[in-house]
């Protein structure tokens, strides 16, 4: 017999072996590509929840699950951002299209699953609008601050023990205008910051107000960073 012949049935016991390995796909299993993932869970854990949280409840970015922010974010706002990013912010475009990795298909399954968490007892009455109806006035900006946010935020909005610096220039940087607006407008309940009705009991900050103040942070934004 030749040595070719008596090592045959140990190659075919090596193969059948790797052939029974743990991970290796079944005879009816297929390997999923990239863009065919369709599930929102999946898509969400891997793209959104290193900034926004698990399950959307927060982290280095705002809860996108959140009620407020639910009740003003439609479903194109939601679109635009994730799909396009935000310029200048560590929020990058996930659209293909934009320089991401994500189809259009996979953009509306993450637009429909986070709108999904909103709840129908959401606020309405007096909510402000998602986006600024006119340019806010950092003049009267800063009395808005005074009012409504310094109490937390220090008196030249440099941190106290209620909150951190917002007027600190990396942060600026880093940050747009909208950001700033949505916070005003949600608020950070996670991490007890107030939304725009329970700054001052009784006295919510109007539409103008969230606009001025807005233009007042921005004001102070490092020259050339992003709006």
């Amino acid at each position: 017999m030749s040595i070719r012949l008596a090592l045959l049935p140990a190659a075919v016991f090596v193969l059948a072996a790797c052939n029974n390995m743990p991970g290796r796909p079944g005879p009816r299993e297929e390997v999923v590509r990239p863009e065919q993932v369709l599930d929102f869970h999946t898509l969400y854990k891997e793209n959104c929840s290193g900034c926004h949280g698990a399950d959307g409840k927060g982290g280095a970015a705002i809860a996108l699950r959140d009620p407020v922010f639910l009740a003003i974010a439609d479903d194109a706002a939601i679109r635009a951002v994730t799909a396009g990013g935000v310029r200048g912010t560590q929020m990058t475009p996930f659209a293909r299209s934009k320089g991401g990795m994500l189809t259009d298909q996979q953009i509306a399954v993450l637009v429909h699953g986070i709108r999904s968490w909103a709840r129908p007892d959401a606020p309405r009455d007096g909510l402000p609008a998602y986006a600024s109806q006119s340019p806010g006035d950092p003049r009267r900006g800063a009395g808005v601050y005074a009012t409504f946010c310094s109490s937390c935020h220090g008196p030249n909005g440099q941190g106290d023990r209620g909150g951190s610096s917002i007027v600190n220039g990396a942060y600026l940087a880093l940050v747009s205008d909208q950001y700033l607006r949505t916070i005003a407008i949600a608020g950070r309940p996670e991490l007890g910051a107030p939304d725009w009705r329970t700054n001052v009991p009784g006295r919510p900050m109007s539409a103008e107000e969230i606009s001025d103040v807005v233009a007042w942070l921005a004001s102070q934004r490092p020259q050339g960073a992003v709006r």
